[in-house]
Protein backbone atom coordinates (compact mmCIF):
# COMPACT_ATOMS: atom_id res chain seq x y z
CA UNK A 1 0.00 0.00 0.00
CA UNK A 2 1.50 3.43 -0.87
CA UNK A 3 1.38 5.86 1.83
CA UNK A 4 1.80 9.32 0.74
CA UNK A 5 3.27 10.36 3.86
CA UNK A 6 5.69 8.49 4.66
CA UNK A 7 6.74 8.81 0.63
CA UNK A 8 7.02 12.79 1.16
CA UNK A 9 9.80 12.15 3.46
CA UNK A 10 11.39 9.99 1.14
CA UNK A 11 11.90 12.60 -1.66
CA UNK A 12 15.30 13.89 -2.67
CA UNK A 13 16.09 17.73 -2.42
CA UNK A 14 17.34 17.44 -5.93
CA UNK A 15 15.76 18.35 -9.38
CA UNK A 16 13.48 16.00 -11.57
CA UNK A 17 10.15 15.41 -12.72
CA UNK A 18 6.75 13.87 -10.50
CA UNK A 19 4.17 11.90 -11.72
CA UNK A 20 1.19 11.95 -9.98
CA UNK A 21 -1.21 8.84 -10.50
CA UNK A 22 -4.78 8.26 -9.49
CA UNK A 23 -6.80 4.67 -8.04
CA UNK A 24 -6.42 3.30 -11.17
CA UNK A 25 -3.08 3.83 -11.53
CA UNK A 26 -3.51 6.40 -14.82
CA UNK A 27 -1.30 9.24 -14.42
CA UNK A 28 -3.12 12.45 -14.32
CA UNK A 29 -0.45 15.17 -13.87
CA UNK A 30 3.14 15.00 -14.47
CA UNK A 31 5.07 18.35 -13.07
CA UNK A 32 8.59 19.49 -13.12
CA UNK A 33 11.05 20.69 -10.02
CA UNK A 34 14.13 22.20 -9.04
CA UNK A 35 13.88 20.58 -5.86
CA UNK A 36 11.41 17.54 -6.00
CA UNK A 37 11.43 17.58 -2.04
CA UNK A 38 9.82 21.20 -1.55
CA UNK A 39 7.81 20.97 -4.75
CA UNK A 40 5.85 17.59 -4.47
CA UNK A 41 5.25 18.84 -0.67
CA UNK A 42 3.74 21.65 -1.53
CA UNK A 43 0.58 20.13 -3.07
CA UNK A 44 -0.58 17.98 0.38
CA UNK A 45 0.39 20.61 2.78
CA UNK A 46 -2.72 22.66 3.38
CA UNK A 47 -4.39 23.60 -0.11
CA UNK A 48 -6.46 26.72 0.69
CA UNK A 49 -4.14 28.65 -1.38
CA UNK A 50 -4.01 26.42 -4.19
CA UNK A 51 -6.34 27.56 -7.20
CA UNK A 52 -9.43 24.95 -8.06
CA UNK A 53 -8.30 22.95 -10.10
CA UNK A 54 -5.07 21.93 -7.90
CA UNK A 55 -7.37 21.52 -5.09
CA UNK A 56 -9.72 18.88 -7.41
CA UNK A 57 -6.51 17.12 -8.41
CA UNK A 58 -4.88 16.18 -5.00
CA UNK A 59 -7.93 14.98 -3.57
CA UNK A 60 -7.34 12.49 -6.86
CA UNK A 61 -3.99 11.74 -6.14
CA UNK A 62 -3.71 8.25 -4.35
CA UNK A 63 0.26 8.06 -5.22
CA UNK A 64 3.43 9.64 -6.78
CA UNK A 65 6.30 8.99 -8.69
CA UNK A 66 9.52 10.41 -9.25
CA UNK A 67 12.24 11.05 -11.43
CA UNK A 68 15.95 12.54 -10.55
CA UNK A 69 17.70 14.27 -13.35
CA UNK A 70 20.54 16.56 -13.00
CA UNK A 71 19.54 19.42 -13.83
CA UNK A 72 16.66 22.15 -14.68
CA UNK A 73 16.60 21.93 -18.01
CA UNK A 74 16.69 18.01 -18.35
CA UNK A 75 13.62 17.82 -15.99
CA UNK A 76 11.78 20.35 -18.67
CA UNK A 77 12.45 18.38 -21.54
CA UNK A 78 11.27 15.22 -19.39
CA UNK A 79 8.29 16.94 -18.95
CA UNK A 80 7.49 17.81 -21.76
CA UNK A 81 7.94 14.09 -23.38
CA UNK A 82 6.19 12.79 -20.45
CA UNK A 83 2.95 15.13 -20.90
CA UNK A 84 2.99 14.85 -24.65
CA UNK A 85 3.37 10.75 -23.99
CA UNK A 86 0.81 10.06 -22.04
CA UNK A 87 -1.75 12.85 -22.01
CA UNK A 88 -2.44 13.93 -18.00
CA UNK A 89 -5.85 15.13 -17.55
CA UNK A 90 -4.53 17.97 -15.22
CA UNK A 91 -1.71 18.89 -17.64
CA UNK A 92 -3.31 21.95 -19.64
CA UNK A 93 0.08 23.10 -21.08
CA UNK A 94 1.66 20.95 -23.58
CA UNK A 95 -1.35 18.80 -23.74
CA UNK A 96 -1.50 19.45 -27.19
CA UNK A 97 1.86 18.57 -28.76
CA UNK A 98 1.24 20.69 -31.63
CA UNK A 99 2.27 23.95 -30.16
CA UNK A 100 4.30 26.93 -31.99
CA UNK A 101 5.18 30.22 -31.10
CA UNK A 102 4.13 32.87 -32.87
CA UNK A 103 5.36 36.07 -33.90
CA UNK A 104 3.90 39.28 -34.00
CA UNK A 105 5.42 42.61 -35.82
CA UNK A 106 3.90 45.35 -35.04
CA UNK A 107 3.26 47.87 -38.06
CA UNK A 108 1.40 50.85 -36.37
CA UNK A 109 4.23 52.25 -34.21
CA UNK A 110 7.13 54.36 -34.91
CA UNK A 111 9.28 51.80 -34.26
CA UNK A 112 7.91 48.20 -34.48
CA UNK A 113 8.43 45.54 -32.34
CA UNK A 114 8.72 41.81 -32.55
CA UNK A 115 6.74 39.97 -29.91
CA UNK A 116 6.45 36.51 -29.25
CA UNK A 117 2.67 35.33 -28.73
Amino acid sequence: MFNIDEELKKLPNKPGVYIMKDKDGDIIYVGKAISLKNRVRQYFRTTENHPPKVRVMVKHIEEFEYIIVDNEVEALILEANLIKKHKPKYNILLRDDKQYPYIKVTTNEKYPRVLKT
